[in-house]
């Protein structure tokens, strides 16, 4: 069973313009609206792949009704907590060369009794055959140890814990060695203080460190450059597919949902490498967080190319 945590969901608007003009007018030549927040985004992805997960997290007033609306009409199983407020509205804008600016609300305040609530919740599914995926930010009231005291019950159930996450979350979620983790390069970076472009041999030196503190498989996005997949028995590097790009926009999600699949259904290490790298191209192909289908995903999986490290 994959359970995908989202405590801070939110409305996904989409905007395309030609060019973005700081301090000036952009006029809007399209927008698209969905349903999303990084876990919300990881179930959508995983229903489309043909797999099963459970959506919760809080959720507040009509966006929030929304949100549960069309995760219950695509089939997927959902169990929220409803809280005081109104779910955000995040705003993306897409230039015409593709270059993403966001533009994200905080989300309703959390009390520490809807908190307990949500964490009952999660102690309700641990078990030895779940995976949870704590992805994204947290809103206001809510601790940024949080990840980490999940993590911590998680493994005492003996469940499964998959964390995407930045900041403090990472950090503090770091000291409870969460089983699988997936920094983009810019969250790496920054964790590790390091202001430029770190390089692959950097990057491969330093989640090679993450391993050795116990985490079992950490995955690097980086974008048009490709990902790595690092275990402790094998690694790989793959490069970015070329694909006729719409929006980056939960191109990251839809690699988790890929690795959560992958693990729910038993995949080996470099099928799950192809499916991450096809999973996350095919959502660059839909216009805003649109999940790829099913059939694309597979067609792109046999262009993926494998280097071990």
């Amino acid at each position: 069973m994959v359970v995908t945590v989202t405590m801070n969901p939110a409305i996904d608007k989409t905007v395309f313009v030609d060019s973005f003009e700081y301090g000036g007018l952009n006029r809007i030549k399209s927008s698209e609206s969905d349903v999303g927040g990084k876990g919300i985004n990881v179930s959508k992805t995983i229903k489309s792949l043909g797999g099963k997960s459970v959506a919760t997290g809080f959720i507040a007033g009509e966006a929030g009704n929304r949100i549960e609306k069309c995760l219950n009409e695509a089939g997927i199983e959902t169990d929220f907590v409803k809280v005081e407020g109104e779910t955000r509205t995040n705003t993306k804008i897409v230039d015409g060369k593709g270059e993403l600016t966001e533009l994200n609300e905080q989300g309703p305040c959390i009390s520490s009794k809807k908190l307990s609530e949500l964490l009952e919740i999660i102690r309700k599914y641990a078990k030895e055959d779940t995976l949870f995926v704590l992805a994204g930010s947290v809103p206001g009231g809510v601790p940024k140890d949080i990840y980490a005291k999940i993590i911590k019950e998680a493994h005492e159930k003996g469940a499964i814990v998959l964390m995407d996450a930045d900041g403090d979350l990472f950090k503090e979620g770091l000291k409870e060695k969460p089983d699988i983790i997936k920094p983009n390069r810019a969250e790496l970076e920054s964790f590790l203080g390091i202001d430029h472009k770190a390089d692959d041999e950097v990057l491969y030196s330093e989640g090679k460190k993450l391993l050795d503190q116990g985490i079992k498989k950490v995955v690097i996005s980086m974008g048009k450059d490709g990902a790595m997949f690092l275990s402790e028995n094998e690694s790989y590097i793959c490069p970015g597919l070329k694909v006729e790009a719409n929006s980056a926009v939960g191109a990251g999600d839809a690699m988790v949902a890929a690795l959560a699949y992958s693990f729910e259904n038993g995949f080996n290490k470099e099928d799950t490498a192809r499916l991450c790298m096809a999973t996350s191209a095919g959502a660059v192909m839909t216009i805003g967080t649109k999940p790829p289908e099913r059939s694309i995903v597979f067609e792109l999986m046999e262009k993926v190319n494998i280097k071990k490290l």
